[in-house]
């Protein structure tokens, strides 16, 4: 394959473009090497990925301690950890992270991600906007108010529907603790503005092996349907606020995902192949209960999944419920013992990220299936009286790898102790800009209606990010 910008591609004789090189010149008829290159960037620039993992990173990462090293810091600042080289040239990251440090030329390293504010809420991960209430202002267990804006899932629901029938398009792996949603502040896969039809599906809010319906013939299921079909034709008739707004296309949905094996068998960990297994860390020492579950095996399940038909999913790799500091918990909300706290959690980071990038790209998926991996801001370069670092949202860093973007990079810098961008700040609606992009969905022209009939663009006046296409 020709891997100079361009990807894994065959023609339909199943001669790959790097074969149709070596056998010269005359077999391109007289195209010149530069001529070749525009085109294989042509057909990437156009080739849209199918889906989206996002791996949220609550509580607000320290970008100081992972993608955003100062060694030559003073020791309040610069931490206990060193830096270490990649296969990428210049780019170095945390120690604590080697397998992602043989990997970086298949991701991206975003190191002056802007746009936060001080508040725990992953709905600006989620939306690409900071319009939820702040946490003063809302109850601990929050959901997007009707009107607000949809997350990225819902958005692809509503742009383009399922993609498999009985697989939903929006799964959220995220947890429904209270604790957990301290933290998450609502589910990322919430609609807004766009329905209950386009609300992610929340695989822990029900019990996986009732997924599927035993004992229930196809014929009693239909003429259920028929009977939700007519209560919810009502329902539209009498209720014009918006609010039962795709409710029948909610149980149609419920209907496939009931009467289909697709989705249940991709949550199933116990049909994968053990050497996967081991690859992600499920069958080895790794502890898998501590205080709460550990989302390690939420990336392989994210990966089957994507596989299995969803446009989006997302998870949060954390530890619920997460009882504070000091107690093995890997929510990222690091005030105190941060050093302790890290050297628990970004192995096995680092174990699950790896694994999941690598299995994509095994898989022939990497070049289809985006990935973003960010928190709620970062955390503040001065390390604080009890050895933690406080919230900081006036920079962050984030990592983004497949779906076609151009990768092995860094994109932005800090300034010498990590306070604010020296080079390139982006916006995290430039990174959904582009993320929508390479998903299909032109933020330019692309608008939806809001409930009070107002046209709404997606993510503003930010456009895609040209280093990454």
């Amino acid at each position: 394959m020709l891997t100079i910008g361009g990807q894994r591609s065959r023609y339909c004789d199943g001669l790959s473009r790097r074969s149709c090189l070596q056998i010269g010149g005359l077999a391109l008829g007289g195209l010149a090497l530069p001529d070749f290159l525009r085109a294989e960037a042509a057909d990437r620039a156009t080739k849209t990925a199918r889906g989206i993992i996002m791996i949220l990173l609550p509580g607000g990462p320290t970008h100081l301690d992972t993608f955003d090293l100062k060694p030559d810091a003073p020791p309040e600042v610069r931490g206990e950890f060193q830096p270490i080289a990649t296969s990428v040239p210049g780019l170095e990251i945390c120690e604590l992270m080697p397998r992602l440090a043989k990997l970086a030329q298949k991701f991206t390293v975003i190191r002056s991600l802007v746009g936060f504010r001080d508040d725990h809420n992953t709905h600006w991960c989620s939306t690409g906007w900071e319009s939820h209430p702040p946490m003063d202002a809302s109850p601990i267990v929050a959901g997007f108010p009707p009107g607000d804006w949809p997350s990225m899932g819902s958005v692809l629901s509503r742009q383009f529907g399922p993609r498999v029938p009985g697989v939903p398009p929006c799964v959220d792996l995220t947890p429904i603790e209270p604790d957990a949603r301290f933290i998450l502040r609502t589910p990322p896969g919430q609609p807004g503005y766009l329905g209950a039809a386009h609300a992610g599906f929340e695989v822990n809010a029900v019990d996986r092996r009732n997924i599927m319906l035993n004992g229930v013939s196809l014929r009693r299921l239909a003429d259920r349907r028929n009977l939700l079909d007519r209560f919810d034709q009502f329902r539209r008739q009498v209720d014009k606020t918006g609010v039962r707004d795709g409710i029948d296309e909610f149980h149609r949905q419920a209907f496939d995902v009931l009467t289909s094996p697709r989705l249940a068998e991709a949550l199933d960990l116990t049909r994968e192949e053990g050497q996967v297994r081991t690859r992600f860390g499920l069958d080895t020492s790794y502890p898998r209960e501590r205080e709460g579950k550990t989302f390690l095996d939420q990336f392989l399940i994210a990966r089957r999944v994507i596989e299995a038909g969803a446009r989006c999913v997302t998870l949060a790799f954390s530890r619920w419920p997460f009882g504070r500091m000091l107690k093995g918990d890997y929510n990222w909300d690091w005030h105190k013992d941060l050093f302790n706290e890290a050297r628990g959690a970004l192995p096995l980071f680092d174990l699950g990220l790896s694994a999941l990038i690598n299995d994509l790209d095994e898989r022939r998926l990497l070049d289809d299936v985006a990935v973003v991996v960010w928190g709620e801001f970062g955390r503040t370069p001065k390390i604080n009286a009890n050895a933690g670092r406080d919230h900081w949202p006036n920079v962050a860093s984030a990592l983004v790898a497949g779906g076609g973007m151009r990768c092995g990079q860094v994109l932005g810098s800090t300034t010498r102790w990590g306070e604010q961008p020296l080079t390139r700040p982006v916006h995290f609606r430039d990174v959904f800009a582009t993320l929508y992009q390479r998903l299909g969905i032109d933020v330019s022209t692309t608008q939806f209606t809001d409930l009070a009939g107002r046209p709404q663009y997606l993510v503003g006046e930010h456009r895609p990010l040209p280093e990454l296409i």
